[in-house]
C-alpha cells in the first residue's frame, strides 16, 4: 500500500483550497499530534513543501512545544465553547439527511 507523505498531503490539501487563502496555509502551518513529534519533521516539511512550490511562495512550517497535546487542547477549547453544541450533528439529523449534514452545518 503506498500513500502520500505529510507533504504531499498538505499540498494537496492547501491546493483544493480557495487561491485567496493558500498564501496564508503555507505561512501558518502547524504542526500537532504526537505523529509530529519525529526529529527532524519541522525541517524535512520545510523543504519538501518548498519544493513544491513558487520560489516566491512563504514557507512556515510551526512546531510548538506542545505540539504533542496541540490536538487535545483544541478539541478542549472547542468543546468548552458556548456555541459548540450547534456545532454539533445528532443521530437523528445524520439518519435524516445522511452525509451531506456534515456540509450543511459545517462549510
Amino acid at each position: 500500500m503506498e500513500s502520500s507523505g505529510f507533504h504531499e498531503t498538505t499540498f494537496n490539501f492547501i491546493m483544493e483550497c480557495d487561491a485567496d487563502i493558500c498564501k496564508d496555509l503555507y505561512a501558518n502551518n502547524g504542526l500537532s499530534g504526537s505523529t509530529t513529534m519525529y526529529p527532524g519533521i519541522a525541517d524535512r516539511m520545510q523543504t519538501e513543501i518548498t519544493a513544491l512550490v513558487p520560489s516566491t511562495m512563504k514557507i512556515n512550517i510551526i512546531a510548538p512545544p506542545e505540539q504533542k497535546y496541540s490536538v487535545w487542547k483544541g478539541g478542549s477549547i472547542l468543546a468548552s465553547l458556548s456555541t459548540f453544541q450547534q456545532m454539533c450533528i445528532s443521530k437523528q439529523e445524520y439518519h435524516e439527511s445522511g452525509p451531506s449534514t456534515v456540509h450543511l452545518k459545517c462549510f
